[in-house]
């Protein structure tokens, strides 16, 4: 072949390259432009919109909170400053000197007056707490010769807000510290003075715990559920004032009880939704408190037989039922109360094996009985459906025990009309496995003092406690042997005593039930700072059902099929909640769109989501109606814009919103 016939050669082989590469490009291009056709028909164009947590709104409630311009004389007074403790305020104002104000809140006499001095500085936010509901309270604030009189007005309580129908008390042995009650169901969290006068609480419910840690603020759950019935997301580190601190996520949540670790850690009665046993409330993590991370994990299933001590309330996915958490430094050890087995279990915080068991040894496996303690004493009972198990600093083990049947055979089970609650104290000897019973109360009070669930007890010094029969419970005027949620209670009662030297100084009744009570001041440290409120945790990545690829063309506008499922969509700022009401068997879905990418997300329609071992019985009305359910979606691990969708059996519905991951 010639040059001149090798160049044309060439010339025609670039020439066809060039038809090629065009082609081609203009195939992309329509394939770049369908895609973004049709992922622009279904690409919604409206955020849907955000709902702020508590921490974001206390960020924008704080850009009033100014000291200039303000003097003692004419100070900036804000009541209620989070919206969220509506007995306080803040009081801010400057000094042209240090000065260290003292704070009075006159009460109705000494036991309910309250004082403060906080720390000299220029620029003063007084936190003003313990202020009387709907009243004109006058506060007293003094420095040097300087003594000013401030006038606070404050809301009147809500309409269902409980008060106490009873109190005893013996003034001479008593101190001006408040009772912190926790509800079990209705009621708001709360503190009464020891006239039964409401001097604190929060319009945001907290259950389970409150107590206060060593940097002097409150640790409370979060108000948000994570999982039915009362799984919650974690918990906040705030103050009196409601302000939040900090806010602690966990992947399985709070329930129940936590404790504050020497090393300023918090254990945490916690769940493992995804566990291939589908239970529960048999989890407990260490929550590190500097990033929020999870940096230990105990699981009972490993160090405990499931089917073993069974009680009345056993059931396969809440065996065990743990609802309280105590560290003990002297030993380094853990101690857990198992409600649904009637034990109370102590175990070694490093090698996590079990040390002792506190119960009757009943229908335990052979295994297992190495690890109980023989009584000693004439007047010896076990305790059964107990909880609040701690550690006193004599090394005893304090309890409350709810006393439901006081047996394990069914044919020696007590009725509930001839039971009896008390708080009770044991001295163990681990080396000889003996156990003597040497305090208790509430069996002499008989079956008015009876709580088939919930409860407390509190040390308060040697010889000093709180025993808090929180949840005692009747129907038809007879006492019950179930929570007042499972008996159709008509009467509620929650009986709290205070014994000093074995004598009883306080008593407080209310007509509601009540999860804990703790007894602590109306003012901690002077700890009051400006700022926002940091997150720590995590919620963790909400498993996808599954992810497939195409393209979300044929939908459906919104119609009365959909919106007779009274379904509401909520946008929370980190992860979307889904609710509505569907009959059993219907298939529901949460569709995630982006990019031709949809996850799918399903919707158990199950009273118990949480697990599949459960067999659920719905009423008739739920078998007509159907049943709310809640689907949560956590954000962590979705990225960029997704088009919402609801698929409901074989109809895909557009919500015409979209969500930011």
């Amino acid at each position: 072949m010639t040059k001149k016939e090798t160049k044309k050669k060439e010339r025609n082989k670039l020439f066809i390259r060039k038809i090629i590469i065009g082609i081609l490009t203009v195939i992309i291009i329509a394939i770049v432009g369908g895609l973004l056709y049709f992922n622009n028909l279904s690409t919604a164009k409206k955020e849907l919109a955000l709902t702020p947590s508590m921490r974001t709104e206390q960020e924008e409630l704080e850009k009033e909170f100014t000291s200039k311009g303000y003097t003692l004389d004419n100070p900036n007074i804000i009541v209620d400053p989070y919206h969220n403790s509506p007995l306080t305020a803040l009081v801010i104002f400057e000094t042209e000197e240090e000065v260290a104000p003292k704070v009075t809140i006159p009460g109705e006499d000494e036991l309910t007056t309250y004082t403060k001095t906080f720390e000299k500085n220029k620029v003063h936010y007084l936190p003003i707490l313990g202020l009387y509901p709907g009243k004109v309270n006058k506060i007293n604030i003094e420095y040097g010769d300087v003594k000013k009189t401030l006038k606070i007005k404050t809301e009147k309580l809500p309409e269902d807000f409980i008060m106490p129908t009873e109190i005893e008390k013996d003034e001479d042995e008593l101190t001006n510290d408040l009772y912190f009650f926790t509800p079990s169901s209705s009621g708001y969290t709360c503190a009464y003075d020891v006239n039964g006068d409401v001097r604190w609480y929060l319009t945001n419910k907290a259950t389970w715990k409150i107590d206060r840690l060593e940097n002097g603020h409150l640790l409370v759950s979060t108000e948000r559920l994570v999982n039915s019935p009362y799984y919650l997301t974690g918990l906040y580190e705030m103050d009196m004032l409601g302000k939040i601190y900090v806010e602690y996520s966990l992947p399985g949540g709070y329930h129940h009880d936590y404790y504050e670790m020497p090393n300023g850690n918090i254990l945490v009665a916690s769940d493992d939704f995804n566990n291939d046993s589908g239970t529960v409330e048999d989890y407990i993590v260490e929550l590190d408190r500097e990033t929020g991370k999870i940096v230990k994990t105990i699981d009972l299933k490993d160090i405990l037989n499931m089917e073993d001590g069974k009680s009345e309330n056993w059931v396969d996915y809440d065996w065990f039922h743990n609802n309280s958490v105590w560290y003990d430094e002297k030993t380094n050890s853990i101690t857990l109360s198992g409600r649904h087995q009637d034990a109370v279990i102590n175990i070694d915080y490093d090698t996590e094996k079990l040390n002792w068991i506190i119960g009757d040894s009943t229908n335990w496996s052979k295994e297992y009985q190495k690890y109980f303690f023989t009584p000693e004493g004439d007047d010896f009972e076990w305790q059964w459906s107990q909880h609040a198990a701690m550690i006193t600093p004599e090394g005893y083990v304090f309890i409350f025990d709810n006393g439901n049947n006081k047996s394990k055979n069914k044919d020696e089970y007590v009725d509930a009309e001839d039971s009896y609650s008390r708080g009770v104290m044991y001295k163990i000897d681990t080396e000889k496995m003996t156990i003597k019973q040497v305090f208790e109360y509430g069996k002499e009070r008989g079956s008015e003092f009876y709580s088939p669930y919930i409860s407390d007890v509190d040390y308060l010094a040697k010889d000093h406690y709180i025993i808090h029969s929180g949840g005692i419970v009747y129907v038809d005027g007879k006492n019950s042997n179930q929570p007042a949620g499972i008996s159709g209670a008509d009467k509620l009662v929650s009986d709290t005593v205070e014994i000093k030297d074995d004598k009883v100084i306080f008593e407080i009744k209310l007509p509601s039930n009540n999860y804990r009570v703790e007894k602590m001041s109306l003012y901690g440290k002077d700890n009051f700072k400006l700022g926002s409120a940091t997150t720590k945790g995590t919620l963790g990545k909400t498993e996808v059902s599954k992810t497939r690829f195409g393209f979300m063309t044929n939908t459906k506008e919104i119609d009365k099929e959909y919106k007779t499922h009274d379904i509401t969509i909520t946008n929370e700022e980190d992860r979307l909640e889904v609710k509505g009401r569907f009959k059993r068997g219907t298939e529901v879905k949460v569709l995630l769109y982006k990019n031709g990418e949809v996850k799918e997300y399903e919707v158990p329609i199950s009273k118990k989501p949480y697990t599949a071992m459960c067999v659920d019985i719905f009423t008739e009305e739920e078998n007509k109606n159907g049943i709310v359910v809640t689907k949560y979606i956590n954000k962590d691990g979705l990225e960029g814009k997704y088009s919402l969708y609801l698929q409901i059996n074989d109809t895909i519905y557009k919500t015409g919103k979209y969500i930011e991951g």
